[in-house]
């Protein structure tokens, strides 16, 4: 059986799941027989839940797409600053208000982002299947330095923390969801005295 062609163009960080050789440009994907879109970006090694936007021939499509001989597809990470409810096929609702939750060793991260003023749910005995299951039902993004929790088929949203000191995985989550802009001006000033910061919440 011979086989198909298509053309594939990942953006952003979604770059940094593939070969050198593939990223930011477009490459050639063969293909035989019915495949999926969903299941050609998993077999090129990049977490469908990482994606938000898929267009195939500059129209959005959602994962069950079946890829045809010559489609030109490219694939966009999550948009967390921008209202693409009118364009993308992939869910009913893209997630767009900033809402977290975090378990175990990232207790300091989110002290300080509620200390911003961010909607944060933390637990540090929260276990991995009801934070997945918790942030699906709250439509929150999941902050974690677990890998394991990348792989999970059912996270739609969520986000490895690179660093391990707190005012860089501040600097890190503020400069990768563009949260700066939401950030209240009375909020900023009390950050400069602990007077009426309260302590983090157990929920």
């Amino acid at each position: 059986m011979c086989f198909k062609e298509a053309y594939f163009r990942y953006y952003e960080e979604l770059n940094d799941f593939l070969p050198k050789e593939k990223r930011k440009k477009i490459f050639s994907y063969y293909f035989r027989d019915s495949l999926s879109i969903k299941s050609a970006i998993v077999n090129q090694g990049v977490p469908h839940d990482e994606v938000d936007l898929v267009l195939a021939n500059g129209t959005s499509v959602g994962f069950d797409y079946q890829l045809q001989d010559g489609d030109r597809i490219s694939i966009y990470p999550v948009f967390e600053s921008l209202d693409i409810s009118s364009v993308t096929c992939l869910r009913d609702k893209p997630l767009r208000q900033t809402k977290f939750i975090i378990n175990g060793d990232l207790e300091k991260l989110a002290r300080k982002l509620r200390m911003f003023g961010y909607d944060v749910l933390y637990r540090n005995d929260l276990q991995e299947v009801e934070m997945i299951a918790t942030a699906l039902e709250d439509r929150r993004i999941i902050l974690t330095r677990n890998q394991k929790v990348l792989k999970n088929e059912k996270v739609t949203h969520e986000y490895l923390v690179q660093t391990t000191d707190v005012e860089l995985q501040f600097e890190e989550i503020v400069r990768r969801f563009d949260l700066y802009g939401q950030i209240p001006p009375f909020t900023r000033m009390e950050l400069a005295s602990p007077r009426g910061v309260e302590p983090l919440l157990q929920e």
